[in-house]
């Protein structure tokens, strides 16, 4: 009974929305990037201290990903790990634009954003240094870092794994008719997996309040994203009548206006969006990779755009910011790293007798 009338529902809202067609929706897939007038318009509406705030945990992002690189290196971080490092505009522009119980489904390159969920540096560092206190009690590790009182579901090692998830609890929000959303985050490798289609089309065939977000950073593993596909991720939303927009990730506000503009619409019933953030990894896919795949110029060329001194330099165009606090704001940043390896070393490590914990019922 319930689920028979759960499909009437969706086929009368389905129905209802009928006279919105494609044309009506944005569908930008060409990158166009927003100007320094436009951006410092933007800021200026935004709370300056949450805008400090930002650029601090842009800077918290890169230094703990820097310094979990150092500790890999020194055999103290054991596994391999996905660093997002050059990717840190994704992140604070969706923490700008999202509310606080939207939830979050992740990736295997998913530091950055467990931070922009609130993760506690610390307690990410306990996890990939396999201690108790971690977020996985030391045994999920970089790939599974999760915080439900956050709304943080966490990430997944499979490759689009987290898509068909966010379907399903776009469908638990909707039928509980709720009115937050879930961003579900992906690379551009997903949007060649069956996974990423099925979602897609069910998120739109039921209008589910599902904000696909694509971090594409032009490499699935090794191969150059332009290779593997023959249109680009945003065109895909086309395909399944929703809107596709493509945007500059390495630009704060660009992600920012773009996440604003679909949350919107989401929340009034407009069903799922697609976004495709164009980005850059300036490591490789993991510690394995030896990068042979791509010229130093390339790399050297895309840190000339690096996402952080760009949101800084924008920050101070719009007065909101002088250099000195800048700098200030990284210092904090890399002190409180160092804070959390200190701390994170004393913590325990998980005991043999609980091994078995959470695996079977009691």
């Amino acid at each position: 009974m319930t689920n028979a009338k759960h499909r009437g529902d969706r086929s009368h809202s389905r129905r209802s929305g009928a006279s919105v067609g494609t044309a009506d929706r944005p569908q930008s897939t060409e990158l166009k990037p927003i100007d320094d007038a436009a951006a410092v318009a933007v800021l200026r509406e935004l709370p300056a201290e949450r805008l400090v705030a930002t650029l601090e945990m842009m800077w918290r992002i890169r230094a703990f990903e820097e310094k979990v690189e150092e500790l890999y290196s020194l055999g103290r971080v054991h596994g391999t790990m996905h660093l997002s490092i050059g990717q840190e505009a994704v992140p604070a522009g969706w923490s700008l634009a999202l509310r606080e119980d939207d939830y979050l489904l992740s990736h295997h390159r998913g530091h950055g954003h467990a931070m922009g969920k609130g993760a506690q540096a610390d307690r990410m560092m306990a996890e990939l240094l396999g201690r108790q206190t971690g977020y996985g009690r030391g045994r999920g590790g970089s790939m599974h870092i999760a915080d439900v009182s956050k709304a943080n579901l966490g990430a997944n090692g499979i490759v689009g794994g987290g898509i068909p998830i966010a379907a399903g609890l776009g469908l638990a929000i909707q039928m509980r008719r709720g009115s937050n959303l879930v961003l579900s985050i992906f690379g551009d490798g997903a949007a060649n997996q069956g996974g990423f289609h099925e979602g897609l089309n069910l998120a739109s065939i039921w209008k589910l309040p599902v904000l696909f977000l694509c971090e594409n950073n032009q490499y699935a593993m090794s191969m150059a994203s332009e290779l593997a596909m023959k249109v680009t991720v945003a065109e895909h939303a086309s395909a399944y009548g929703m809107p596709g927009v493509r945007v500059d990730g390495n630009d704060v506000v660009a992600v920012l206006s773009a996440v604003t503009e679909a949350a919107e619409s989401i929340r009034a019933g407009g069903g799922p969006w697609l976004i495709e953030a164009l980005t850059y990894r300036y490591r490789g896919h993991s510690k394995s990779d030896r990068n042979l795949y791509r010229t130093r110029d390339e790399i050297a060329e895309w840190r000339d755009r690096d996402p952080i001194p760009r949101f800084a330099a924008r920050l101070e165009a719009a007065g909101i910011i002088g250099a000195d606090e800048a700098a200030a704001a990284e210092k904090r940043a890399r002190e409180e790293i160092e804070a959390a390896v200190a701390w994170a070393e004393t913590q325990p490590e998980p005991r043999c007798e609980d091994l078995l914990e959470g695996v079977y019922a009691e």
